[in-house]
This record gives structure tokens, sequence and C-alpha cells, in this order.
């Protein structure tokens, strides 16, 4: 699937995080539990340096528990980093965050001095959410449209702890072809921005290895169809999702489909494991690493092409 963002500043927004990280103690950055890699900001690792992260798992009650568990663990291995999944109807929960962030930096709590954290994420991940609670009142604005946040904005949490509010941050480009349309199925990317039925495709073959006994009691899909078109085709039967002549209204039925995934209506479900980056991430390496090698090929060729008319034109001229 071939993304386009949505139009805003990525480079303005990258420049202004660059520009605000030495004056911060500490980064909050706000993952999707369903996808905690995909919702992973890359611009970020090569941004962060060694600055202390807390990675926090939001939406986590939308998410298979058992793999935000493992999500949870994979984080932690990376140096300076902790991890917690949180979810929006456990207020104190979340409210215990800056005591963790504060036990994260032991010599700003032994001086007494300040903490100043910046809160990052990717579009409608829940960091707007997440700041009002911590906040104890209304301070960004929420919504479902990814980019409601607009600008950087300092908020005093408690005595001793302030957040640096930022919009949510895109990449340019991204690179894993599965990481895109996981990014499209939990809805951080604009509608506008994508092919429902490739994206619904995407989610019915991934439920119907890892999940489908979700597909199954959702839909009530007896007998179980075994490939993705044959189950979207079934959906739509049971949805009437029909146009004229029984013909399927595929982008209907695709709609009802990540609708459905979004709100959690098929039950509680993480779209990756870390075995199955890992396994993507190698694949997608190898796949670079080979484009590299033809467009250098390629460049070497036409500076050989080059030397080569070159070489005929000076003969060219001897001879005459």
């Amino acid at each position: 699937m071939q993304i386009q963002w949505f139009p805003g500043h990525m480079n303005k927004a990258r420049n202004e995080v660059k520009a605000a990280l030495p004056k911060v103690d500490l980064l909050i950055e706000v993952l999707d539990a369903r996808i905690p890699y995909s919702s992973e900001n890359p611009m970020l690792r090569e941004l962060r340096g060694d600055k202390p992260t807390l990675k926090v798992l939001a939406k986590s009650d939308l998410a298979d528990p058992e793999l935000t568990k493992q999500w949870l663990a994979w984080h932690e291995r990376k140096d300076g980093v902790k991890a917690r999944a949180i979810t929006t109807d456990n207020i104190p929960q979340i409210r215990s965050i800056p005591s963790l962030c504060t036990r994260m930096l032991p010599h700003k709590q032994a001086e007494g001095k300040r903490i100043m954290a910046m809160i990052v994420g990717i579009p409608n991940v829940g960091k707007s959410t997440l700041v009002n609670t911590l906040a104890g009142r209304t301070i960004a604005k929420t919504g479902n449209e990814p980019a409601v946040t607009k600008g950087q904005q300092r908020i005093n949490i408690a005595d001793g702890f302030s957040l640096l509010d930022t919009p949510g941050m895109l990449w340019p480009k991204v690179e894993n072809p599965g990481s895109g349309f996981r990014l499209a199925a939990v809805g951080s990317i604009k509608e506008t921005a994508m092919e429902y039925e490739d994206v619904a495709a995407f989610i019915v073959q991934y439920l119907l290895k890892q999940y489908p006994d979700r597909l199954q009691k959702r839909y009530q899909l007896d007998p179980m169809p075994a490939k993705m078109l044959e189950t979207l085709d079934t959906i739509a039967k049971k949805r009437g999702c029909l146009g004229r002549s029984g013909v399927v209204d595929y982008e209907r039925v695709c709609k009802i489909v990540i609708t459905e995934l979004r709100s959690g209506m098929l039950g509680p479900i993480t779209l990756e494991n870390p075995s199955l980056i890992e396994k993507e991430v190698a694949e997608l390496a190898i796949e670079l690493a080979a484009k590299d090698r033809s467009k250098k090929e390629k460049k070497e060729k036409r500076k050989a092409a080059f030397k080569a008319k070159n070489r005929a034109k000076i003969e060219s001229r001897r001879r005459h």
C-alpha cells in the first residue's frame, strides 16, 4: 500500500523536537498497544540519543494482554527505556506516570530539581487524552481525526514535574509495508490517504492466521472460510453489503471490518508481535540492501557510459 501522509509540517515538527530536546530531562513516547512497534517513530531513535525514555502503551484495553506483556519486555531491553501499559479508564495508573519518571531520574529527585518531560506520539495514539488526564483538566484537544494538536505547549502537571506537549509527528516514509497497513488499520492515517479494501484485506488475512476465533464469533462464520476474499464475501452477505444482483459492495464491508476492529468489537487484538517484527525487519534490511546495491550498480554504469562517450569524442577530435 502506498501511503500519502496528510498535509503537515513534518520537518518543522522534527526541528522543533530536536531544538527542545536539550532542554528536557526525559522523553515520554505514547505508542498504540495494538501496534507497539509500528507506532514507534523511527525519527525519535536518532534524535533521542541517550535521553531516558518512557514508552507508554496506550489503548491497552483494545490489545491482546499476553502480547502486551511481550512488548513491554521487548521495549525494556533497550538502555535507558522503561515501558508501561495504560488504559484511559484507569486514572490512578495514568497519574502514577510522573512518579515513575521521577524514579527514572534519581539525581534530579535527590537534588529536588524540577523535571521537564517531553511527550511525543504519532497522530491519534491517545497522547492528548493522556495529557488531559495528567493535568486534571482539558489542555489538549482530542479527536478521532489525526493531527489535532497543532503546536508545542508547556504544562505544569505537579510540583516539580512539567510536560512539554508536541504535535503528533509522523515520519516521511514508512519503509515496512506491514507497518503502513497497521497504522492505517488503527486510524493513525487520515481516511483520505488509504484504500479501505487494501487495509481490510490485510486485517482479515492477519486475523485468519492469528485470531480466527474472533472473526468466527463476531461475524457468526459457520463454516469458517479459509481464505481472505471468501471471508469478506461471507461477512458482506451477513451484513447486507450487497448491491444489485447480489454483487458484494467491498467498500461497505471493508469499512465495517475496519470500524469494528478499531472500536474493539472484535475483542482485544494486537496486530504485531516481536518475532513477526524481527522477521519483517530482517527481510526489509535485505531488500533495502539489494536496492542500494542496484542503485550503486546503475550509477557505476552511468559513469562508465559517460566516460566511454567522452573518450569516443576525444578520439574523434584527434582523428580530425
